[in-house]
């Protein structure tokens, strides 16, 4: 060893934590553990030591997430089927950290940030933190680009920025994560990264193989988290996506994240949230759930170096738009994609209820003549939505009014122009050029 690496190892000497912190187990309540030490903060890993030394996983990870008197109490990230009282608790001293890099992309990891095809993790990567601060708001440059998604009723109608984020809010069975799908294909943006939180573990596959697709996939990095695992691991899968997707940006790309979804994120938060004895508020939703969803959904967007587009699928409970995560999310992002239950039963797919979504950001990127046909055609289809039950039942005569008869006129159109097929990829400046068409058609 030379002299000038030997200095360089000295200096990282008195950083090094020669001690290591150790608890045991006192009791398992529920989901929880409950430990007489080690000394630790909220968010430290601690490794749990089975006394069972012949079994084949010998330790169990787990993250401190409150404080009873003197009592830590512990969430593992798997099952806790072999943990005993008078279990050694070892503290880390660190949050959850992944290895993130190029390697990574076309991969399917778990909330650990491990394959779950149980290879081995390509080498060349860079450890992370799964928890992050938001970027400064005044350091956040402001969004002047459109970003094209391939999906018609989108780049037309809600059009999207290259570092909005937005939620797409529906029932379950109305097509989120076809139309996700659709959008990792097609999107221009440079990376895609999915998380799949509290999905059926048949739908993961599923999801790579049919809606993805291998030309999906080959610039993808997928995060699942399926709704078998413990609330942790469903919480961590989104924790650990969008650390993966800031570290892009922070190289300077442009990077589409998707989660699917955040309803189950909270849903979560609030087992958790109950265990360690929090108060139920809003629909059985503890405080908890309503601060770490800013936390989660504002680390997206832009930054000084590059930019993380965001959509966000929000399970509305019996359709109900109002329900509290619903509500919550809605006011933290820059717009909302509605699919609605009504369009889809009549076989318009992407099911994209155009009236009653927006896209906060459109009337800053979008051309004035883009914008003017999208405003004409959103005139001529709220006219007919509110005069359909009078045209279907016969009651609405032929020139009564010239707005509705325009609107009649123009409804296949407009709905034919929202349809759009699985596998179709339509260019932005087709879009626009088709709705310009057709809103200079439908015009005074």
């Amino acid at each position: 060893m030379t002299m000038k690496k030997a200095a360089n190892l000295t200096e990282f000497i008195p950083r090094v934590n020669t001690f290591k912190k150790f608890g045991r187990v006192a009791r398992v309540v529920g989901l929880m553990i409950e430990s007489q030490g080690p000394e630790s903060s909220i968010g430290d890993v601690c490794h749990i030591h089975l006394n069972d030394s012949g079994k084949e996983d010998s330790i169990i990870q787990a993250e401190v997430v409150g404080f009873r008197e003197e009592i830590v109490i512990l969430m593992p990230y798997t099952n806790i089927r072999n943990i005993s009282s008078g279990c050694l608790v070892e503290s880390l001293g660190k949050p959850l950290e992944v290895k993130v890099g190029m390697n990574l992309i076309g991969k399917v990891l778990d909330s650990m940030g491990r394959p779950i095809d149980n290879s081995t993790l390509p080498k060349g990567l860079t450890t992370v933190r799964t928890e992050q601060n938001p970027p400064n708001a005044l350091t956040r440059p402001p969004i002047n680009e459109k970003l094209a998604v391939g999906v018609k009723a989108i780049d037309g109608m809600l059009t999207v920025g290259n570092g909005q984020r937005v939620g797409i809010f529906a029932g379950s069975g109305v097509g989120k994560s076809t139309l996700l799908g659709m959008i990792a294909r097609n999107t221009t943006a440079d990376l895609n990264v999915i998380a799949l939180i509290g999905e059926r573990g048949r739908e993961v596959r599923e999801f790579i193989e049919r809606d993805l697709g291998p030309e999906g996939l080959s610039r993808t990095i997928v995060v699942a988290a399926t709704s078998d695992q413990p609330a942790l691991m469903r919480i961590k899968g989104a924790f650990t996506a969008t650390a993966i997707a800031e570290y892009f940006r922070d190289k300077g790309m442009n990077v589409m994240l998707m989660m699917d979804s955040v309803t189950r994120v909270a849903m979560a938060q609030r087992e958790i949230g109950l265990a360690v004895g929090e108060p139920p508020a809003t629909r059985g939703y503890t405080p908890s759930v309503f601060a770490i969803l800013p936390e989660l959904l504002e680390r997206t967007g832009t930054n000084e170096h590059g930019a993380i587009t965001a959509f966000y699928t929000v399970l509305v409970d019996g359709d109900d738009m109002n329900e509290p995560i619903a509500d919550a999310v809605r006011g933290i992002l820059d717009g909302h994609i509605v699919l609605d239950r009504t369009l889809a039963n009549k076989g318009q797919y992407p099911a994209i209820n155009v009236l009653k979504s927006v896209s906060r950001l459109m009337n800053h990127i979008a051309d004035p003549e883009h914008r003017k046909a999208a405003e004409r055609l959103r005139e001529l289809y709220y006219t007919y939505d509110k005069s359909e039950d009078l045209i279907n039942i016969g009651a609405y005569k032929r020139g009564t009014s010239r707005e509705i008869d325009q609107a009649i006129e123009y409804e296949p159109l407009i709905t034919n122009f929202l349809k759009q097929s699985f596998q179709d990829n339509i260019s932005m400046e087709d879009t626009i050029e088709e709705l310009i068409s057709l809103g200079s058609g439908g015009g005074n």
